[in-house]
């Protein structure tokens, strides 16, 4: 459960680029709406001590109980469907148990730690129909609970993340082409249907967002709200015009965008803190799942590997999303900055992933 380990083998680099972020993050919070950004900062104190304590454990004795973890993160997402859970802006993604937290949030964490000692246990034959069809229907069960929210961003996120970690498992390459070959006009014939206006795969406030994506002049209301992040982040410039700063046609002062300190939280940074501010942020991301990447290669174990993979595809591949969001390259949808954006079931759960590929790190195959 705990062992002796070197400090030397610690990686110190990870934690700086943590803090550094998840500070940053807390500036960019105080400017956006002050009343959250002290909640942020005891979120981030208690985060990064969540992660310490857990990089002293040894994940793989935790990986041992992999089905428990597997089954209390099935158990979460079915209770935020049930009276327990939480309405806000037409979706159910809360559950209240005296606080209210974000299961989805924390689940994704669980599924990396399940999926990491699932393919070890099947290393040898992950690419086996078996193995292909139960894992599958694994992920497909908690897929479909967090779709059902709805939560579309977070189903997508999820997925891939299942798909890096599949690959890193050591999926035959022959199967890949296989699904690539029969995934590519599944998609077309996908996006052919949710163009007719009485499908019914996604919901109808879902469908107006991607209408509103493609045609904004033709739905004003409904894309406004994304307009107003991409004039927010190209009025910043080169240098921004500066934390908690007076202009009255800010995206904050102004309240052109509703909650700017959650999913939009990029528009602010790239307002304030202009094109150098938001290279910052993305530059501390990229460093974070790279760092991620460099610890896995020398994990001990497969486990060990697919932890790292699975946090540096989840930071990615959100951080591409919500930026993406931002910045008018996909269509509106709810889904958090990685460390920046205010939400402590959503900072504390990225610091508990860290925490464990902290303990990896110290676990390398030198021992």
């Amino acid at each position: 459960m705990l062992r002796q380990y070197r400090l030397s083998d610690y990686r110190f680099r990870l934690i700086l680029w943590v803090v550094a972020l998840a500070t940053l993050g807390i500036l960019i919070i105080g400017s956006a709406n002050s009343e959250y950004q002290m909640k942020q900062t005891f979120g981030l104190i208690g985060g990064v001590v969540i992660m310490i304590l857990i990089s002293l454990f040894d994940y793989t004795w935790i990986l041992n109980f992999y089905w428990l973890i597997y089954l209390l993160g099935t158990v979460l997402l079915a209770l935020v469907l049930s009276p327990l859970g939480v309405t806000r802006n037409s979706a159910t993604r809360w559950i209240n148990l005296g606080f209210q937290f974000q299961p989805s949030d924390i689940v994704k964490i669980m599924l990396i730690l399940f999926f990491a000692k699932f393919f070890e246990e099947r290393e040898d034959r992950v690419s086996k129909l078996k193995t292909i069809l139960y894992a599958v229907l694994l992920i497909g069960v908690q897929l479909f609970l967090i779709y059902k929210e709805p939560d579309l961003s977070t189903t997508i996120v999820v997925a891939l993340m299942f798909c890096v970690l599949y690959f890193m498992a050591g999926l035959s390459y022959k199967i890949i082409c296989g699904i690539l070959v029969v995934f590519i006009p599944v998609m077309v014939i996908l996006m052919s249907i949710l163009m007719q206006p009485d499908q019914k795969l996604i919901s109808e406030y879902q469908m107006t967002r991607v209408y509103a994506w493609l045609r904004p002049d033709e739905y004003p209301q409904d894309a406004y709200q994304q307009q107003n992040s991409i004039k927010a982040v190209g009025s910043g410039q080169l240098y921004g015009k500066g934390l908690n700063n007076d202009d009255i046609d800010s995206v904050k002062n102004g309240n052109f965008i509703p909650e700017t300190q959650t999913d939009f939280i990029f528009a602010v940074a790239g307002e304030e803190l202009g094109f150098l501010g938001c290279c910052g942020i993305v530059l501390l991301e990229f460093l974070i799942a790279l760092e991620c990447l460099l610890i896995g290669r020398r994990a001990k174990v497969l486990s060990g590997t697919l932890i790292c993979a699975g946090m540096a595809s989840l930071i990615f591949f959100q951080s591409f999303i919500n930026i993406s969001v931002a910045t008018g390259l996909f269509p509106n949808t709810g889904i958090t900055l990685p460390f920046v954006s205010y939400g402590l079931t959503s900072l504390i759960s990225f610091c508990i992933g860290i925490g464990f590929v902290l303990n990896v790190g110290l676990q390398t195959r030198k021992y």
